[in-house]
């Protein structure tokens, strides 16, 4: 039975990753950081049905010392490095916390795995946003990078030396330049589950607006569920190396909100509202990905199209609020 490592195993990518894993027999353990309420904290995992099967093991990103008794515990044949302050707005608000967190956070990865499981294959989570002020149209592996946010940069720094790893110490160490990437599970903070999340309340009439940033700002959206699959294969590959997984399709906020009211049967036009304070001080204004190599090298290819992205997390956030209603005093339900 191998054995795999996800730090950020209680996010979106790790629950759907773990998920993916524990199909295919692994045994799976997870990186927790005992910062959040332990009845809330696990809810991704309770929602895909595997909360009980992940063993979890105490963590933190920043803490050289705990991971490295984790991956001692852990004993990996692959490291899936997920962990990250994610939320490109909080990253200008506390551009330290993301640079410990997201940079140095990986590079802390890479060292407790060069020192205690060099053998182990390892995954980083790299992101288009570290594509930022695109250089070129479309963009794949050899794209130069632009960075416009203290996370893609911190994001960018992680990329480069996991690439300095792999070449400096051998390690079988891969990134996943990961387009945009959504589902039920996503964070409520994010542009794509906020408006889901407004889209079901307004319908049941709990609001009746939804205050939006910029509606041009243009994304290449796929489902997490098929994106995590990506970063499997990258690790059973002979070589490692960095891979682009997008969809090559591009989308505005402002199309993403007609689908998504449409599946409910209200006009989007009627609702949204725009609020420079939701504006980012310097914005990504499009990302295009070329997942060429991926779909050769890998095999891999998205399954899930935008529509039916969309129809799932409106229909389940519509399942949220109306369970929540019904069961007004019975704690935590499915993930916010």
């Amino acid at each position: 039975m191998p054995h795999a490592l996800i730090t950020g195993v209680t996010g979106q990518d790790g629950a759907y990753l773990a998920r993916l894993l524990l199909g295919k027999g692994y045994r799976v353990f997870g990186l927790l950081r005992r910062s959040a309420s332990a009845d809330v904290v696990g809810e991704r995992l309770r929602w895909l049905g595997i909360e009980g099967r992940v063993e979890m093991l105490d963590a933190d990103l920043s803490d050289l010392a705990s991971i490295l008794r984790a991956i001692e515990a852990a004993q990996p044949d692959e490291i899936y490095n997920l962990g990250a302050q994610s939320f490109v707005k909080t990253s200008w608000t506390q551009p330290i916390l993301t640079g410990q967190v997201t940079g140095l956070g990986a590079v802390n990865m890479l060292e407790a795995t060069r020192l205690v499981a060099p053998r182990a294959r390892f995954y980083q989570a790299s992101s288009s946003e570290m594509y930022g002020l695109i250089q070129r149209p479309v963009q794949d592996e050899a794209t130069p990078f632009y960075p416009r946010s203290p996370y893609a940069a911190a994001k960018l720094y992680a990329h480069w030396m996991t690439v300095n790893y792999r070449e400096s110490f051998g390690l079988h160490a891969s990134s996943g330049i990961l387009f945009n990437h959504e589902s039920p599970l996503r964070g409520i903070e994010f542009v794509t589950r906020k408006i889901t999340d407004g889209v079901a309340r307004i319908r049941l009439g709990l609001a009746e607006a939804l205050p939006l940033g910029n509606l041009d700002a243009t994304r290449d959206w796929g489902h997490a569920a098929d994106y995590v699959e990506a970063m499997w294969l990258m690790l059973q590959q002979e070589q490692p190396g960095d891979y682009v997984v997008a969809t090559g399709r591009t989308t505005s906020v402002r199309e993403f909100c007609r689908l998504a009211f449409a599946h409910a049967g209200l006009d989007w036009e009627r609702h949204v509202r725009v609020d420079p304070a939701f504006l980012r001080p310097a914005e990504v204004d499009v990302l295009r990905g070329d997942a060429t190599r991926a779909r050769r090298v890998l095999g891999w290819a998205p399954r899930t199209s935008l529509e039916e992205m969309v129809a799932e997390m409106v229909e389940a956030d519509l399942r949220r609020h109306r369970e929540r209603a019904d069961r007004p005093s019975r704690g935590p339900g499915p993930p916010p």
